[in-house]
């Protein structure tokens, strides 16, 4: 398979980089997705993501264009529940709803912002290949001046459509990442979830 060559800005990686660790150790019946489809679905997001940098957009407007986005390839129930962690086996399915809703705007004012400082990278999408229940969609990020770098796309079917749940890049799981981010905020809050979810809308 022939690699294919698209513009992509490097923190915009780290933030439609999110995904659910837990929905990777699921068992679960034969792969109904194929490589080709779970390659498919990186190229078109980081297209898209392009796109919406290429615009000139900024602030406001700009964020909410990742948040579309986000929700469009990303497996967002799942990567808020696995991100709130041990949290949302006592959260009341509003109280998820809620989370799930600040959880996607904060991502997306968190990594918007830092958007335009990476137009002119290329992204490199190698190939794809199963791994337990799921697809890894291998690439290369190449940016002037730097070196290379490896970045792991995590893609699953298991919701019903093609989406993304995680994102490793030079052996960082993003997901770990924000999972540590969101369990800080719960704790400075004594566990109250509402409160928590308060900071979130206006954090990132």
């Amino acid at each position: 398979m022939t690699s294919e060559m698209i513009a992509f800005p490097r923190r915009a990686a780290l933030g439609l980089g999110l995904g659910a660790t837990a929905l990777a150790l699921m068992p679960g019946a034969a792969l109904a997705l194929t490589d080709t489809q779970a390659r498919a679905l990186i190229e078109r997001a980081v297209a898209d993501v392009n796109t919406a940098i290429a615009s000139g957009k900024t602030g406001p407007a700009l964020y909410a264009d990742f948040e579309r986005l986000f929700s469009r390839y990303a497996d967002v129930p799942v990567i808020a529940r696995s991100a709130l962690g041990p949290a949302a086996r006592t959260a009341s399915g509003a109280q998820m709803t809620a989370f799930t809703r600040a959880f996607q705007g904060y991502l997306s004012r968190k990594y918007g912002k830092r958007f335009r400082e990476f137009v002119g990278a290329r992204f490199e999408v190698v190939g794809a290949r199963p791994v337990k229940s799921f697809f890894e969609v291998k690439s290369t990020a190449i940016f002037k001046g730097q070196a290379p770098f490896e970045v792991l796309w995590q893609v699953s079917d298991k919701s019903g459509k093609d989406l993304f749940f995680n994102l490793i890049i030079e052996g960082v799981n993003m997901l770990a990442t924000e999972r540590t981010e969101i369990g800080a905020m719960l704790d400075r809050r004594r566990g109250n979830i509402d409160a928590m979810i308060a900071d979130l809308q206006t954090a990132g």
